[in-house]
């Protein structure tokens, strides 16, 4: 049976994907951005990454609330990057 360590790392993957999504979702909506499902996931998991590291830097929540609002963060920082530099 394997140990609790390799059955985190699918977990915690799946869990970058789906908040990601979701992320990614509520970004592209916000910065009024069209992008299909593919896009909008790969800009939700780059932003939850993103978002993750400086809500990591900040103690300004913990948890999940921290998962969801900084990958949420991060997305809209990336979309606002994107929008600048390439339109």
């Amino acid at each position: 049976m394997p140990g609790r360590a390799a059955y985190l790392l699918p977990m915690q993957f799946l869990l970058l994907i789906v908040i990601g999504a979701a992320a990614g979702f509520i970004a592209t909506r916000a910065m009024k951005v069209e992008a299909g499902v593919l896009l909008t996931v790969a800009i939700g998991v780059v932003g939850a990454v993103v978002g993750a590291v400086l809500f990591r830097l900040l103690p300004l929540l913990t948890g999940f609330a921290a998962l969801v609002v900084g990958a949420v963060v991060g997305a809209a920082l990336l979309l606002w990057v994107w929008k600048r530099l390439f339109r």
